[in-house]
């Protein structure tokens, strides 16, 4: 048995179910789809964007690696069926459907952070948005305590998701060389609870260890 679609519902052949909500088209959405997207769509993905009729909506349970493979699994079926990609309301992140439907199929932990986890980086601070989505807190750290491209958080999100556990206050992060990071305190993501982008869990501060042993 495949997936079902009914008029409010998806359901995939494990039983999992998701609220299926399809909405009219936006003229704003594929310029907003296209921003948004971490590699860029496919030129045939493009065309299905300037032309598409429907956004489908699909809404499930979060808050797990499990969970979050489910919904990736939905969204595929949804690109198998025509869809250009799929965008998180929980991250403000979006995959051509090329993109997901590999993501899906490899399953794997490192594959579901890079689908839902997206990193922002600003003057001062970097921060990622949808942790919460797979069931952990989001991360904050100081710009200037990460390289130019971001792999400390990248290699922060592998370790979390890998071992499938949370990590808190007090947790060193290390490598072969020795301590690297310390988790330093757990703040709220200022965002209202109502939002989809808003992380009950938190965020956890990360800073470097380094400095921590210089101020000592």
């Amino acid at each position: 048995m495949g997936v079902r679609l009914e008029p409010d519902r998806l359901l995939l052949p494990d039983g999992a179910e998701f609220e299926f909500i399809p909405m009219p088209p936006d003229g704003q959405f594929p310029r907003i789809f296209r921003s948004a997207c971490r590699r860029p769509p496919t030129d045939g993905e493009d065309a299905v964007l300037d032309r598409y009729r429907v956004n489908v909506g699909l809404s499930g349970a979060g808050g797990s690696l499990e969970s979050a493979l489910s919904m990736m699994q939905a969204g595929s079926a949804i690109v198998k069926a025509g869809g250009a990609g799929v965008f998180i309301d929980n991250s403000a992140m979006a995959h051509g459907g090329s993109d997901w439907i590999a993501m899906t199929e490899d399953g794997g932990p490192d594959a579901i952070s890079f689908a839902f986890a997206s990193i922002v980086r600003g003057t001062k601070d970097v921060y990622t948005m949808g942790m919460h989505v797979l069931g952990f807190p989001d991360l904050l750290m100081r710009s200037s305590d990460i390289d130019e491209q971001g792999e400390r958080v990248v290699e922060i999100i592998r370790y979390m998701c890998a071992e499938n556990r949370p990590i808190d206050v007090g947790h060193l992060l290390a490598d072969e060389r020795g301590p690297l990071f310390q988790v330093v305190g757990r703040t709220n993501d200022d965002l209202e609870s109502d939002s989809p982008m808003h992380n009950p869990y938190g965020r956890l501060k990360i800073v470097s260890a380094k400095d921590i042993a210089q101020g000592n």
